[in-house]
């Protein structure tokens, strides 16, 4: 029995012995199948590490990424890139012409590289050659960029290749002209017409119109005479920018003989051609017939402006001119020596007329007005009368019109279905005669009617979109206030007590505004269109106010520096650092302009009316800091901040 027992443990201890050493052999496996695992792993790894940067090819064609761009563009001599979108139809249509172009050159002599890069994800590099469109084609040489903007064809595109390829190939001088301190007065003294453009090298707007004003300097230079265009680095030539008010970039002027005139003009190649073309002709076009005055009349949307003269060696001919060239953006200017044109005019030699097309006639104001003009009259005089007479009592304000002859506030808008056409002609002068029965009182403001569809949006910011009423009004005053009129059955008395009730004080302004905060004690103070005036106009404190979108990327990337720049100067009780949202509250004065985001202006203590914008892409708490302590009045820690 106990033989039995003891072969019993010893059989028992055997079973033990070999589980152990299963266990440890698959334990030993496990760590070798891991190893393994770990191994193809960093394998694959070093299998995406390579793809990265390997250059692979489709149909001829060779695929550069932001990872492998740089190492495969390093001393080639040239390269051809395109830069394309997937989505685009035109890059689909332009690939099998590319694939053609590569098989071309790559049998070159020596063969040149025929590269693409996909925009949409290598935007890093799509970036840094300021791609704003697809397929945008680029030969680099030596690695600097040589702008493509020829057919899109085999033929074209090789040729051009080939050219740029040549050992001794050198990119053409820039047809645009660059400005100095040094040499600008000479050149703009000297130059009939000539377009400057002030730029900041950092500004993203001056970088896309860079190419387009090249181009159209190009054309324009091997115009004859030649129109020359003209660069200026703001940044470096400060005192030039600060002369002629430049505060935003890219800013262009027109310059005559020295003088300087807003361009308002395109800002693509075809534009700027046309429009400085336009530009370089007389300011003033002749009429020879009295026919061609009395079509104006009837038909026209705007005054007519004719000066009438002997000759052109007339004296009062070269000043209307002089006073042309200054406005010829704001008026249509026309001249005539014909006396039968002066004679439909009733004018003489040496007058300037101004007539108001035949739908604005009204008993409340003469059918023209007439300057005559001597030897002693000044451009000044001149101008002056064109900007008086340029609208009737009560014109018609449209989008097309509405910047050039309905900029002076208050405005007095009396809105509703605006339509001259000659089935609709007669309930438009209908509501038009009873604004012309108010207006003929109140001199000091301007009157208008507009169509409710051209101004849908203004009258949703003035309460009155769903009014329910035939006509509406509205009254846009200084400081971008903006007044309603209740929505009542419209005729002449109702808007009579509306403009009174205004000119008393009597009405409360109309302002979009979030809520305002119940708690608004952090770092930087929310404003909203109700606390506006309370908060930025105080003139008791310096204001830092940031106009923002909640959309806007760049806005987000501000708000953390901006949140350290409320906290950097928390202490300075003169001082408020404030943020705005203004697609959900009015700015309600409008020497705040906001065209962009993130706008921000520094709004100094007692002096509200004249804010300083803060321009330059640097939005570091260090930059902000440094505007601030520039424009602050009241800051009480300068030195220690």
């Amino acid at each position: 029995m106990r033989k039995v027992a003891l072969l019993l443990i010893v059989l028992l201890g055997v079973a033990h012995f070999a589980t152990v050493c299963r266990c440890e052999e698959d334990a030993e496996e496990n760590k070798a199948e891991a190893a393994d695992e770990d191994s193809d792993d960093e394998e694959e790894e070093d299998d995406n590490d390579e793809d990265d940067t390997e250059v692979k090819e489709e149909n001829g064609v060779l695929v550069l990424t932001n990872s492998n761009f740089d190492t495969f563009i390093e001393g080639k001599d040239t390269v051809l890139v395109e830069f394309y979108a997937p989505w685009c139809g035109h890059c689909k249509q332009f690939a099998p012409e590319y694939e053609k172009i590569a098989q071309t050159l790559k049998e070159n002599d020596p063969p040149i590289p025929v590269v693409k890069v996909d925009a949409t994800k290598a935007d890093a590099v799509a970036s840094r050659f300021d791609v704003t469109g697809y397929p945008t084609i680029k030969i680099l040489k030596n690695g600097e960029p040589v702008d493509y903007d020829g057919e899109r064809n085999e033929k074209a595109i090789v040729a051009r290749v080939i050219e740029v390829s040549q050992p001794g190939w050198k990119p053409p001088p820039e047809a645009t002209l660059v400005l100095t301190k040094d040499n600008f007065d000479e050149t703009v003294d000297n130059a009939d017409i000539i377009l400057v453009e002030f730029y900041a090298p950092w500004c993203g707007h001056c970088k896309r119109l860079a190419p387009e004003y090249e181009k159209a300097a190009k054309e324009l230079s091997q115009r004859s005479p030649p129109i020359p265009l003209a660069k200026i680095d703001a940044t470096v030539e400060t005192e030039l920018a600060s002369r002629f008010g430049v505060t935003g970039y890219p800013t262009l002027k027109i310059f005559r003989k020295g003088k300087a005139f807003e361009y308002s003009g395109p800002r693509e190649k075809y534009g700027i051609v046309d429009f400085m073309s336009e530009q370089a002709g007389p300011p003033s076009k002749q009429i020879q017939a009295a026919k061609q005055v009395q079509e104006l009349i009837k038909d026209g949307d705007d005054a007519v402006i004719v000066g009438i003269f002997s000759s052109e060696q007339d004296a009062a001919y070269e000043i209307y001119f002089e006073a042309c060239n200054a406005l010829r953006e704001d008026f249509t200017f026309r001249h005539s020596f014909s006396s039968e044109v002066a004679k439909l005019l009733k004018a003489s030699a040496g007058q300037i007329v101004i007539i108001q097309p035949e739908k604005f006639n009204s008993k409340y104001e003469p059918s023209s007005n007439k300057l005559t003009v001597k030897e002693s009259t000044s451009v000044s005089e001149v101008q002056e009368f064109f900007k008086k007479h340029s609208i009737p009592l009560v014109g018609h304000r449209k989008p097309s019109n509405d910047a050039k002859r309905y900029a002076k506030r208050p405005l007095v808008v009396v809105y509703y279905g605006v339509d001259f056409s000659f089935d609709y002609r007669i309930a438009t002068q209908f509501w038009r005669s009873k604004v012309l029965d108010v207006a003929k009182d109140f001199p000091e403001y301007t009157f208008a009617i507009a169509d409710e569809e051209d101004y849908a949006e203004e009258l949703k910011s003035l309460g009155l979109s769903e009014s329910g009423e035939e006509v509406n009004v509205g009254i846009l005053a200084d400081g971008g206030k903006k007044f309603a009129m209740e929505p009542e059955e419209f005729d002449s008395e109702v808007l009579r007590e509306f403009v009174v009730a205004f000119k008393k004080g009597k009405l409360q302004p109309i302002v979009k505004s979030q809520p305002v905060p119940k708690n608004n004690k952090g770092p930087v103070k929310v404003v909203v269109g109700k606390t506006f005036d309370e908060i930025v106009m105080d003139t008791q404190k310096d204001v830092l106010i940031e106009f923002y979108a909640p959309w806007c990327g760049h806005c987000k990337k501000l708000e953390p520096d901006y949140v350290a720049l409320g906290k950097k100067y928390k202490s300075e009780k003169n001082l408020v650092i404030a943020k705005m949202d203004a697609t959900a509250n009015d700015v309600p004065n409008d020497i705040y302009k906001v065209e962009g985001f993130p706008t921000i202006y520094f709004a100094p203590s007692g002096s509200k009316q004249s804010p300083v914008k803060f321009e330059g892409g640097d939005r570091t708490v260090e930059a902000l800091g440094k505007f601030v302590e520039q424009h602050a009045t009241k800051l009480l820690k300068r030195d220690e901040l």
